[in-house]
């Protein structure tokens, strides 16, 4: 008995012609030469993806130069004290007249000088018990009045106030900039002050006709005193 599927032959023993009329059979998964890799019919595999929509349009830009949105500070303008503005400041405080400057160098003097006449009568009461005492005092008290001078320069280069200026609410900044000088140019500028005093201590009255209240100093270290606000 015979178990293959072959089509069963006629009487005669010859093999069943195929029917010419009988449609091919269907081509399967993988069959005919280059579609190895093809996938089987109605898989959606041959259909292009979906497409994406389109994106949203993003906003432009702000232009620059516009201003903030509301709600952030704003730096104050310039007057309530000696902060930091921008490159390129200019003054907007006026200017401290020559009285004020004279009577705020006048107040350091009277404070340093206190300090060497508080000395001179400490070492005047001890040098009656041992000379040599009283001298040391003395040279102490020397170097205190100078040490307090070198301090109030100090100060007015971080702050751009001596005591004196302090109490006659002037300050002393850098022009360009409008912070203080630092500690080092307050010292240098108490050295170029020598050229004031060339000739007649002109240097010095100069604030009187000068529209800026600058000293000769001043001008060559590009300082300015102003009135400070309050």
């Amino acid at each position: 008995m015979s178990t293959s599927m072959d089509p069963p032959d006629d009487p005669n023993g010859r093999p069943a012609e195929s029917d010419p009329t009988a449609p091919p059979p269907a081509a399967g998964f993988g069959s005919g030469p280059g579609n190895e890799y093809a996938p089987p019919p109605g898989t959606g595999y041959d259909a292009p993806p979906p497409a994406y929509g389109t994106p949203p349009a993003y906003g432009a830009p702000p232009a620059y130069g516009t201003p903030p949105p509301t709600g952030y500070d704003v730096a104050p303008a310039y007057g309530g004290g000696y902060g930091q503005p921008a490159p390129g400041y200019a003054p907007v405080a006026p200017y401290a007249e020559w009285p004020m400057r004279v009577g705020a160098t006048l107040i350091d003097a009277a404070c340093s000088f206190g300090i060497l006449i508080v000395g001179v009568i400490i070492a005047a009461v001890l040098g009656k018990l041992s000379s040599t005492l009283g001298g040391l005092v003395f040279v102490l008290a020397y170097l205190a009045a100078i040490g307090f001078g070198v301090w109030q320069l100090v100060v007015q280069g971080q702050t751009g106030k001596t005591i004196g200026k302090k109490v006659l609410k002037i300050s002393l900044i850098a022009e360009s900039t409008g912070r203080p000088i630092g500690p080092g140019l307050s010292i240098g500028r108490a050295f170029v002050h020598v050229v004031d005093g060339i000739p007649c201590y002109l240097g010095y009255l100069w604030p009187l006709w000068d529209p800026k209240k600058q000293t000769f100093a001043d001008k060559i270290l590009h300082t300015v005193v102003l009135r400070a606000a309050g």
